[in-house]
């Protein structure tokens, strides 16, 4: 009977621990989001961006560390003049962008959590390329580059006890996207400049 007694005592507390160590740590375990936003590529026409993004948190008391992944796309244009030589002009155009790093975040209440990120993107670009002079060249990029951001992250009930919303500013660079052709060919860096609010799920 003894046996049996501390049996049981040592069962129910196995199984309250999880309990216990989800409401120390509101942060931990996998999540699924959803996104949309504001995009803005080389100074250009921003538009409205959208995409999913899921990864993995880990919390030591006040302190969070977390990998994640992301697919968004958006439909932005961005425009620059004078590239190469007086009267030429390039149009960009934005295809999907992915993107996969790690962030460390701080809770700075049970509910409550502030982050920096950071990782590696790459992206699809179109870009249109005229020289002034009636030569035109269309040219399919694939860029890599960095993002660096930060964000804040808040419990939200109506998705459920799991359920989050968050705010998040992120600014990408991509480097040596090639443009033009033959004599007209340059190499470009460019900045993006994005506002994301999410809303997702924990488990």
């Amino acid at each position: 009977m003894r046996k049996l007694l501390i049996g049981a005592a040592f069962l129910s507390t196995a199984l309250a621990t999880p309990a216990f160590a989800q409401e120390d740590a509101p942060f931990t375990g996998p999540h699924i989001e959803a996104l949309v936003g504001y995009d803005d590529v080389a100074d250009g026409d921003g538009d409205l961006m959208y995409g999913v993004a899921a990864g993995y948190d880990f919390q030591l008391g006040g302190v969070i560390a977390g990998i994640e992944g992301e697919f968004a796309d958006s439909d932005v244009n961005g425009a620059a003049n004078d590239l190469v030589t007086t009267g030429d002009s390039f149009r960009l155009n934005t295809d999907r962008d992915l993107y996969v790093g790690a962030r460390l975040g701080f809770a700075v209440s049970p509910s409550t959590m502030i982050y920096a990120k950071g990782g590696y993107t790459n992206a699809k670009f179109e870009g249109r390329f005229d020289n002034g002079a009636g030569t035109i060249f269309n040219n399919g990029v694939t860029a890599d580059g960095y993002r660096i951001g930060a964000g804040i992250e808040q419990k939200f009930n109506l998705l459920g006890p799991s359920g989050f919303i968050k705010a998040e500013y992120r600014y990408s660079n991509y480097k040596n996207l090639d443009i033009g052709q033959d004599d007209f060919d340059r190499e470009i860096d460019v900045d993006r400049h994005q506002a994301v609010i999410g809303l997702g799920v924990r488990f």
